[in-house]
């Protein structure tokens, strides 16, 4: 069984490289070919695909990392593996830990920097997540509008209650103006 590990973490310590690589050998062994399975351990999520072919892929991530991305992950990464090793002989051969065995070299496969690069941000990633961010974005905007709205449209109100004061005032100083003009005639 080979397996591919994808570590979300920028800075591995030794011992922490140990453990991810102790703990991916491990759940890859335990769940079934064909499945997935995510697994919790302290403040990491460990998520498994398996392939029915034998190629396992495991990421381990933080708790906030959306499940769904790194499933979504792991399939691009054995997707591109396969397209990158076709035959699988050229990687059945190769030891669990990547060395390779005395016979068979390590592999290499460098496309997996550049898709961990761009699967740092779960919402550039992953489609549904950016539409969902930008939805997120509109609803935030739009609730802002609409409070400014309200908060003119109490404005508005007070504006017009204070015209229609100024109104009846107006009409009563024309009255009360009319009535003591009455009193002097023209002559």
């Amino acid at each position: 069984m080979w397996f591919v590990m994808v570590p979300f973490l920028t800075h591995v310590l030794s011992s922490l490289k140990e453990f991810a690589s102790f703990f991916s050998k491990t759940l890859a062994k335990r769940v079934p070919a064909g499945g997935r399975s995510t697994v919790e351990h302290h403040e990491y999520l460990c998520h498994v695909h398996s392939r029915s072919n034998g190629l396992v892929a495991v990421a381990l991530c933080d708790r906030e990392y959306p499940s769904r991305v790194a499933f979504t992950l792991l399939s691009k990464v054995t997707d591109d593996f396969l397209a990158a090793f076709p035959v699988e002989s050229s990687w059945h051969s190769v030891r669990d830990d990547g060395s390779g065995s005395s016979h068979t070299p390590a592999l290499s496969f460098p496309i997996l920097d550049t898709v961990i690069e761009k699967y740092q941000d779960p919402a550039q990633a992953d489609p549904i997540m950016k539409i969902q961010k930008d939805l997120d974005d509109t609803k935030v905007i739009l609730h802002k509008t609409i409070d400014g709205v309200l908060e003119r449209g109490v404005k508005l109100d007070s504006l017009v209650e204070k015209s229609n004061d100024l109104s009846l005032q107006s009409k009563m100083f024309y009255k009360q103006a009319k009535s003591q003009n009455s009193c002097c005639g023209m002559m």
